[in-house]
């Protein structure tokens, strides 16, 4: 097997400032893995240099506005029609796509504990475990939020999604995406972002891991608009990082795996479909350290609303109302003066999926754990439990850093329904409601 990468040999227009990858959001980029495979002022030369093939992957339709439209051309040993062949539909295990109709939806809160690693082999195609399912695959409007463990790499397997984009958040033990674009390291506090019809396998480059997934049906992921907070702050498109091509020239049997519609289908090929020398344009994985998220909040009163720490969002076709919201409540001074500092009680239109990277959540510091879940349903109330209420409304409003800490949420429109697997999870806590129970009548009309 020959793996050939070479990271002195990239963009004639960007710059490599983290070796392996291209540093930007939504750039177009340029790499080639040898010297001269990019052809020069064209895309699709009569013949392209090295005898490789050249193949469009589009990620919108061809007259998408050009601010929304997105392409890469690949140039590679074999074109993709021969990555494919007599496929067979095989059991999808515990993933699901929506609509998934497999529960009534559930009008309450509801909680889980971290799902335990398994000590059997399972590999990420047998990982994925759908906790809940919103909108409709087949409608290109919706999403899935998956729990992932692994406990051993894909040898001799890819896999690629038809039906969605997949945002991973690696919670324990690191990973990398072998794709046809590059490689990409991500570890805990990093997400890594594959977008619709990408090949790639998963490895793991440590112990066993464990994360969440998101599969947006809908629109793409961008960086959402700033607005009066201007041009710095919160994700900056700096951060972001895009391989450098990287390929394999393997031609031993291999598995490729691909969910179309909802379900799995298998075919075998002679050959490694990773075999892109190089590829330019602005459609490709992409990863981004959630520690290099740049927060802002309030320095003198009152509460912002939780779209201030939005990493990303897939828009959808109303404006302001996001398809999905990944948003993340890191590391961060409390300063405000006269202020409830943790979040509010409220209900919201909006279906909020969180999960706990590390350390402690400000609202909830007893019973949410790092590799947790918790689902708050579009219109159910919710907010801090008794002790997080206590501590916040009788401590001192001296300035609080928090620190050590990572939460996020895949927040959508939808409302999200739970699947078989996650009403009859062990890890499903009966008792998450029983936190609010502690919050007693405080009401006294003579005491102003």
């Amino acid at each position: 097997m020959n793996i050939t990468t070479s990271p002195d040999v990239i963009s004639r227009s960007s710059v490599n400032i983290t070796p392996g990858y291209m540093s930007g959001f939504g750039n177009s980029f340029e790499t080639e893995a040898l010297p001269g495979a990019l052809p020069i002022g064209r895309n699709s030369p009569q013949r392209c240099a090295y005898g490789l093939y050249a193949e469009q992957l589009s990620g919108s339709p061809f007259t998408a506005p050009r601010g929304s439209n997105e392409r890469s051309w690949l140039y590679r040993i074999r074109p993709s029609v021969k990555h494919s062949g007599r496929f067979v539909q095989v059991d999808a295990g515990l993933w699901r796509t929506a609509p998934c109709f497999e529960q009534e939806i559930s009008v309450e809160q509801l909680r889980w504990d971290p799902a335990p690693i398994p000590n059997a082999d399972m590999t990420f195609l047998q990982g994925v475990q759908t906790m809940t399912t919103a909108g409709d695959a087949n409608t290109q409007a919706g999403m899935a939020a998956h729990v992932l463990l692994i406990t051993q790499s894909m040898v001799d397997q890819h896999f690629y999604n038809a039906d969605g984009e997949m945002l991973f958040v690696p919670q324990q033990g690191s990973l990398r995406f072998v794709t046809e674009f590059g490689r990409i390291d991500a570890e805990p506090a990093e997400i890594v972002v594959i977008p619709r019809g990408v090949k790639f396998r998963v490895e793991l480059t440590g112990g066993p891991a464990r994360g969440y997934l998101c599969e947006n049906y809908g629109g793409a992921f961008t960086l959402p608009e700033r607005g009066p907070i201007g041009a710095n702050c919160l994700a900056n498109a700096r951060d972001f990082l895009t391989p450098v091509a990287a390929y394999e020239d393997k031609d031993t049997p291999t598995e490729l795996f691909v969910k179309w519609g909802g379900q799995l289908f298998r075919t075998t090929l002679p050959h490694s479909p990773i075999d892109v020398v190089a590829w330019h344009g602005n459609y490709a994985p992409y990863k981004y350290d959630l520690r290099t998220f740049s927060p802002i909040g309030a320095i003198g009163f009152d509460h912002p609303d939780p779209s201030i720490f939005t990493v990303l969002t897939a828009p959808s076709e109303t404006p302001g109302t996001a398809n999905i919201d990944f948003v993340i409540f890191p590391e961060r001074w409390m300063v405000a003066e006269n202020t409830f500092r943790p979040p509010w009680y409220h209900m919201n239109i909006m279906s909020e999926f969180m999960g706990l990277i590390y350390g402690v959540y400000d609202a909830k510091p007893q019973g949410f754990t790092p590799g947790g879940i918790s689902l708050h349903n579009m219109m159910l109330p919710h907010g801090p439990d008794r002790e997080a209420f206590d501590h916040a409304s009788n401590g001192e409003l001296k300035p609080v850093k928090l620190t050590g800490t990572m939460a996020f949420m895949f927040e959508t429109r939808f409302p999200q329904r739970i699947t078989t697997h996650a009403a009859n999870a062990a890890t499903l806590q009966d008792d998450y409601a029983d936190c609010w129970k502690g919050l007693e009548k405080r009401f006294d009309p003579n005491k102003p």
